[in-house]
């Protein structure tokens, strides 16, 4: 990863610890019962939704295995896919105001050209605020490889 020091700094300008960790406090897992689950055995979906608008981040596991992996904050996401292993950024278009954002399921994401290694390091910063928990650490795992 780049130069974390100068990533933290640049970052901390735009959210300082305490918003950060009120982030990662505000995730919410979601009544599985409202996920369409694969009906394929060992295959689930978790889905945590924070306090704020656009913030969640979904997992899709395969016999407790990470298989896929999205995060989104503030039009922002950044994803991860066993099929092709590596994290991608995005922007997402909740934040336009079209009649077709005002509906939940129509979220899309536009990958980023370049990776946003700011954006992916204070996703990193919100997850390690729940690192005790299983889910979780399984996900900052992805950011080390």
């Amino acid at each position: 990863m780049a130069n974390d020091i100068s990533i933290m700094q640049k970052i901390n300008h735009k959210l300082d610890p305490h918003e950060i960790a009120s982030l990662g406090a505000s995730l919410r897992a979601i009544e599985q019962k409202l996920l369409k689950q694969r009906r394929k055995e060992g295959y689930t979906k978790i889905w945590f939704q924070g306090e704020e608008p656009y913030f969640d981040v979904f997992f899709e596991f395969e016999n407790e295995k990470i298989v896929w992996f999205q995060f989104t904050l503030r039009g922002k996401t950044v994803s991860w896919d066993i099929k092709r292993p590596e994290l991608q950024t995005g922007n997402t278009n909740e934040l336009c105001l079209d009649d077709v954002s005002f509906y939940a399921a129509s979220k899309t994401i536009e990958n980023d050209t370049q990776t946003d290694w700011e954006f992916i390091y204070l996703v990193k910063l919100i997850l390690e605020t729940r690192a005790e928990e299983e889910i979780f650490a399984k996900a900052l795992a992805l950011f080390k490889k």
